[in-house]
C-alpha cells in the first residue's frame, strides 16, 4: 500500500542544498527520501525533548509534599 505524498516547494541555501543532493546519491537514495528521513528525525527529536505527563505529574506532586524541602535546599 503505497503512502500518499503532497507536493510542497521551499527555498534552501544552495550549498546545504547541494549537500543533501549528495548525500541522497552517495547512498544511492531518492532525494525525497533522504529529505523525509531528515524531517522525521527532527521532529522525533523535538517530541523526545519535552519530558512525559506521567513524569510531569510526578514531579508536581513531589512539589506538594516536598515544597518546604525543597525551599530549605534552596537557601
Amino acid at each position: 500500500m503505497a503512502i500518499a505524498r503532497e507536493k510542497f516547494s521551499s527555498q534552501l541555501d544552495p550549498k546545504l542544498l547541494a549537500k543533501a543532493r549528495k548525500v541522497a546519491e552517495d547512498e544511492g537514495r531518492q532525494f525525497q527520501s533522504l529529505l523525509e528521513d531528515a524531517i522525521t528525525q527532527y521532529l522525533e527529536s523535538k517530541e523526545n525533548e519535552r519530558p512525559r505527563q506521567h513524569v510531569m505529574d510526578a514531579f508536581a506532586i513531589s512539589l506538594e509534599k516536598f515544597d518546604e524541602l525543597y525551599a530549605h535546599l534552596a537557601k
